[in-house]
């Protein structure tokens, strides 16, 4: 009785009346693109190309990098792009045309100073052109680099870089049957697949022959790792300096060190405790250098007063340390962003100027001196 009592005490309210017309769902455009300001449709491209006072093409093309225009036209572009928020549909695109605008980057290890002033490189050589870097590692083991490969193509990627390595040659020319490969650190040409070498044997024949002018003629030598290409050029320029001098070498003065500063302070270590006299140090790379001089700042050696070292790369951080690092200078952002420049050329781009590298230099600076 209770409950009856308590219904019959709420009041009605009317509900209101309610149109009978359905109500569309308000489902994304995906060929448009968004989100655009509330009650305005997204802008579209051919909005871009009204403002910009240009053809839609020529929008497309400046988006894609592949439009050889003025720098007026392009700013022009640019500018109503940004004006209008405007976001180029790269989904709907892929559908149409197979592309997914990525570019595969195959690179050896994270932590590596070296792989991230590349891949500086190639993010700079893709900037402006639509297409976005896919990036994984090979470790420098070749089966797991073929694997990477595979699984890139798997991906749908529209072209790869291979930054160093152990693939060998052939590898790489089946892989390009399949799409546009560039690889850095070899020479090698084929059927789309290009390569960009340094002359590493130069870069360390120019290294040795500079502590061989100043008087050293007792030189030690933290090579790269044996199963690097690179390593095993530097350690053959090393030879080429000191057969071009006349200089002896004693082999116990050569220790192998792992590129990393951990196997330079353990390979300087092991030097310093072969009792054997030396009094300069060529080091396969600058992080072996960084290891090396810890070494000896631990020990109280002072450098370059009792040991003159000369590194290799030229890593940006060389010039900031303690005494700032002499060494040779590899274009290591050059290189990501010539690979980046050939495969958006490979792709249809138009380029300014032909991707091109410089020659290896000795930049001089305090950790070596004179006898």
């Amino acid at each position: 009785m209770h409950a009856r009592l308590f219904m019959h005490s709420i009041p009605i309210i009317p509900l209101p009346t309610m149109s009978t017309t359905p109500i569309k769902p308000n489902k994304p455009e995906f060929a448009q693109p968004g989100p655009a300001p509330e009650g305005v449709n997204a802008p579209t491209l051919f909005d871009v190309a009204r403002l910009a006072n240009v053809s839609p093409s020529t929008v497309s093309r400046i988006i894609n990098g592949s439009a050889k225009v003025s720098s007026e036209r392009k700013r022009a572009v640019e500018e109503a792009i940004r004006l209008l928020k405007f976001r180029p549909n790269f989904s709907a695109k892929s559908l149409r045309s197979g592309s997914t605008m990525t570019i595969g980057v195959l690179t050896q290890d994270f932590d590596s100073l070296y792989f991230a002033r590349a891949l500086k490189g190639i993010e700079k050589g893709l900037e402006g052109s639509g297409y976005a870097p896919l990036v994984i590692p090979g470790h420098w083991n070749p089966a797991e680099e073929a694997e990477r490969m595979r699984l890139l193509m798997a991906r749908k990627v529209d072209a790869i870089a291979v930054l160093g390595g152990s693939l060998r040659d052939s590898e790489l020319v089946e892989f390009a049957r399949m799409q546009p490969i560039v690889v850095t650190g070899r020479k090698i040409e084929g059927h789309q697949l290009r390569g960009f070498h340094f002359d590493h044997v130069r870069g360390a024949l120019m290294a040795t022959q500079h502590l061989i002018e100043r008087g050293h003629t007792r030189i030690a030598y933290i090579a790269g790792p044996r199963a690097h290409p690179d390593a095993l050029d530097r350690t053959e320029g090393f030879f080429q300096a000191h057969r071009q001098a006349q200089l002896p070498f004693n082999p116990a003065l050569m220790v192998e060190g792992d590129y990393q500063e951990a196997g330079g302070d353990a390979a300087m270590v092991s030097l310093l405790d072969s009792g054997i006299p030396f009094t300069a140090v060529f080091c396969a790379n600058d992080q072996t250098l960084w290891g090396a001089r810890m070494a000896l700042y631990r020990l109280g050696r002072a450098v370059p007063g009792e040991f003159s070292l000369v590194g290799f790369d030229d890593l940006p951080q060389s010039q900031y340390m303690t005494p700032p690092v002499t060494t040779v200078h590899q274009p290591i952002f050059e290189l990501g962003l010539a690979a980046a420049q050939s495969l958006l050329q490979a792709l249809g781009a138009e380029l300014e100027a032909e991707p091109a590298l410089v020659e290896p230099y000795l930049v001089l600076r305090e950790t070596t001196r004179a006898l």
